[in-house]
């Protein structure tokens, strides 16, 4: 059995999603161009991500959420144990 996921945040949408990522890219002090070079993508896409665009790319989405260091954990809702 799994640890329960610290610091855990349920997101709902694509709007919260981006919100998160942008909350988590200020408190790393990093530039939405920062992420855009590291993630080998535009900004545009960043900050797409960050205005929660409903229709970006999955793998390019997972790929900077594990670039910041953030992770995508799927349970059964009112699951309270992974």
């Amino acid at each position: 059995m799994t640890a329960p996921v610290e610091n855990a945040k349920r997101i709902r949408s694509s709007e919260e999603l981006g919100k998160l990522v942008q909350q988590a890219r200020r408190e790393q002090s990093l530039l939405q161009s920062d992420i855009a070079g590291l993630a080998g993508t535009g900004n545009r896409f960043i900050v797409d991500l960050e205005r929660g665009k409903p229709t970006l790319q999955l793998q390019k989405v997972l790929d900077v959420l594990d670039l910041m260091g953030l992770e995508v954990v799927i349970r059964r809702k009112g699951s309270h144990h992974d």
